[in-house]
């Protein structure tokens, strides 16, 4: 096995074949190493047929990477493996045994945008509809249900909200649909399976025979009916192996259960325990201050991750006033790192906890040209309900915008449907003017009843904010507008992390307008659109291939960069606000921070602002996060920084003309070291000879070429830092 570059740990891992075995695999560690090399030892080694062996995972990225792996060490011998994802494994289980349930083989699958249609129609059929939750909101907490295996009968007897008495009726209907449509859904490919093995035990019987040999990547992360699925599989040989790290379960709000991992044992008592704790991917000083916060867990499997890769820097931890001075003192330290370190911004990730926090960073990184790209979200500006409300305030600008009145028509719901609008068009095409013009007459296209009153409604609306457009400022007018629009309830009612996050979303939105007009007291909803539409057009870049990677937490496991940023660091927001009164979110959460920093494989930097801006609108005084004060000091290294808002006069080239532009610019940053190569505008090129003080008191002595000595002021000295 030497051949096969593993550890001693690792290869003992490997070779366990003969009773069920936990794999606990720290971050970094080569858990899919172990995963795809212990398939390979079973067939070379132990004899077993690819055929026999069952092996699955989460994403199909996973499963294509395990069977890339795989194959470079088999070849040919490995092409009959079952390796897949627990859905597609299901899926095919289904299509040979489903018939009993009622469905034919060729049953279709229905992903979310097929289940929202579905479940519009039921909510019409059973007048559900008047409450304004939208159709993905029920699908999201029917998924819940069936991921957790709850009975939504219980949900009609101890349901709290109307919400969930809703979901109660709801639910048996959107089951019945289903069947009727021959359709299943990502819910049903799991549970479906374990209904047939409960009612047809040789049909579970003929799958523990066929599938001899049973490994789960990801185990961590699995919930209750993929448990049952492996657990029934595996039942009567107890030959299985699991892989995962309970210090990265952080999927509980989407129905993974740690207890899964964590109570292995209790389900398979004979089993055998390996922990895989040499990382090779990040420094010592990494893998300590992620240790020192996750150790504080209570749930969890004792271990401790090592290297032999160095100790590495200190993580560098930034406290700043507001999120506007967070994204400038992330760039800053980007700027530093390309200067003295020589990277590149594909070397760059910066991680936050909610979507809503990349705003002021994109703001940031386009205003000063830098190259970006959001993983596994939409840039802030293209989310839908950003896109909703700034719609309407195009059309306050611009009225005959047509697009942009079609997309709000109906929002919030007002009873104007697809037919409705195709009249107004059909009217406004004939008489040759704005289709906001014919909205005032509903008579004229034949239109009675909740239609004629949902479109006179909305061109009153619109009439009545454009006349306010010039009395109030931008800020005034957009959160007066939100107002009306009963955006805030209508996003609450639906009481869905979706929705809650969709609401978040709106009030950013309204705090880039209130920060923009901070900016310009005489800013207009025009300049502010003009802006925004010239920000989200990046399509200067050369290079799409080197930007800097912007993205949620749970976005970046699995994923690893040299340099890691994580900000948004205050009690409220990370940990997450519902987290702080619950332990077990607590511990989910310190598990998320534990995973964002083991993505840093060099330099790591924490991020918080005391005066962020709140969901609600206002600044609050939060509090540094709880995990930074269970961070030992001797790994941290404090940052000073400061930023200002200053007006320079701009040639603008095109008019030949001057305008002010507003920047932000550095009052305190201690950039610059002894023995650092500088650039000054008038003395030329020099050395640091000595570094006095810190932030604005900060005096840098610099011998210039020529052998001149200064004595400068850091603040005003407007040094460039040479590579």
């Amino acid at each position: 096995m030497s051949k096969l570059n593993l550890n001693d740990v690792q290869k003992q891992a490997v070779e366990a074949v003969d009773k069920p075995i936990l794999i606990f695999a720290g971050a970094g560690t080569g858990k899919t190493r172990v995963l795809t090399q212990k398939i390979a030892y079973l067939i070379t080694e132990k004899g077993y047929n690819p055929d026999e062996i069952l092996a699955v995972t989460f994403t199909n990225k996973a499963a294509e990477e395990m069977r890339t792996r795989v194959q470079s060490l088999l070849g040919k011998k490995s092409m009959s493996l079952n390796i897949g994802t627990f859905h597609s494994i299901c899926a095919r289980l289904l299509r040979y045994e489903i018939a009993p349930l009622g469905f034919t083989p060729d049953f279709a699958i229905y992903d979310t945008a097929d289940q929202d249609q579905l479940i519009k129609t039921l909510m019409l059929n059973l007048k559900l509809t008047t409450n304004g939750i939208s159709p993905a909101a029920y699908r999201s907490r029917m998924s819940f249900i069936k991921s957790s295996m709850e009975d939504p009968s219980q949900l009609m007897k101890n349901g709290v909200s109307p919400f969930d008495k809703s979901v109660a009726e709801l639910y048996p209907v959107y089951k019945e649909a289903l069947k009727k449509n021959n359709a299943v859904d990502f819910g049903d490919l799991l549970l479906y399976p374990l209904e047939i093995f409960k009612k047809h035990p040789k049909v579970l019987k003929k799958y523990q025979e066929k599938f001899k040999y049973v490994l789960v990547d990801e185990y961590q992360d699995t919930n209750r009916p993929q448990f049952l699925f492996v657990k029934s599989l595996s039942d009567t040989h107890n030959k299985i192996s699991v892989v995962g790290d309970d210090d990265q379960s952080i999927y509980g709000w989407r129905g993974a259960d740690i207890s899964n991992i964590l109570e292995f044992e209790k389900a398979f008592p004979d089993c055998e325990v390996f922990k895989l704790e040499q990382n090779y991917r990040s420094t010592a000083n990494i893998l300590s201050v992620a240790g020192a916060v996750v150790k504080n867990n209570e749930y969890r499997a004792k271990k401790e991750l090592w290297t032999d890769q160095g100790e590495g820097e200190k993580i560098g931890i930034m406290e700043t006033y507001d999120e506007m001075e967070e994204t400038d003192g992330v760039l800053e330290l980007i700027q530093k790192e390309i200067q003295q370190n020589k990277r590149t911004f594909q070397d760059f990730a910066i991680l936050y906890r909610t979507n809503v926090q990349s705003r002021a960073l994109e703001d940031g990184l386009r205003r000063k040209g830098i190259a970006y790209n959001i993983v596994g979200g939409v840039k802030f500006y293209e989310r839908k309900e950003v896109k909703d409300l700034l719609a309407y305030l195009r059309i306050l600008v611009n009225p005959v915008d047509s697009v942009s009145l079609k997309r709000i028509i109906n929002f919030p719901p007002r009873g104007i449907g697809a037919k409705t609008v195709e009249k107004c068009e059909t009217l406004a095409a004939k008489k040759g003017i704005p289709l906001l013009d014919v909205l005032e007459t509903p008579d004229a296209m034949n239109l009675k009843g909740k239609q004629a009153a949902g479109l006179v409604e909305f061109y009153q609306l619109v009439q009545k904010y454009r006349e306010l457009k010039d009395k109030l400022d931008a800020s005034e007018l957009a959160s007066v507008l939100v107002d009306e629009l009963g955006l805030v309830n209508y996003y609450k009612e639906q009481g869905t992390d979706d929705a809650t996050e969709r609401l978040q979303n709106i009030q950013e939105l309204l705090n880039s307008i209130h920060q923009f007009c901070k900016r310009d007291k005489n800013a207009s909803i025009r300049e502010f659109l003009e802006e925004v539409s010239l920000l989200t057009n990046i399509d200067t870049w050369n290079d799409s291939t080197n930007h800097i990677t912007l993205m949620t937490l749970h976005s970046a496991k699995g994923l690893e960069f040299p340099v890691v940023f994580i900000t948004g660091l205050e009690d409220g927001l990370f940990p997450i606000f519902r987290a702080l009164e619950d332990p077990r979110e607590l511990e989910e959460e310190r598990r998320l921070f534990y995973v964002g920093l083991t993505r840093a494989m060099e330099k790591a930097y924490l991020h918080y602002a005391p005066n962020r801006r709140r969901s609600s609108g206002a600044v609050g005084l939060g509090m540094a996060s709880r995990f930074l004060q269970e961070i030992p000091e001797e790994y941290l290294d404090r940052i000073n920084f400061h930023s200002a808002l200053t007006r320079r006069l701009v040639k603008d080239k095109s008019s030949n003309k001057y305008k002010l532009k507003h920047v932000r610019t550095i009052t305190s940053f201690n950039e610059f070291e002894r023995g650092d190569k500088v650039k000054h505008s008038i003395f030329g090129k020099g050395m640091i000879l000595a570094v006095d003080g810190a932030g604005d008191n900060q005096k840098i002595t610099v011998v210039f070429q020529g052998n001149i000595q200064k004595k400068l002021i850091g603040k005003y000295a407007n040094l460039k830092l040479l590579a």
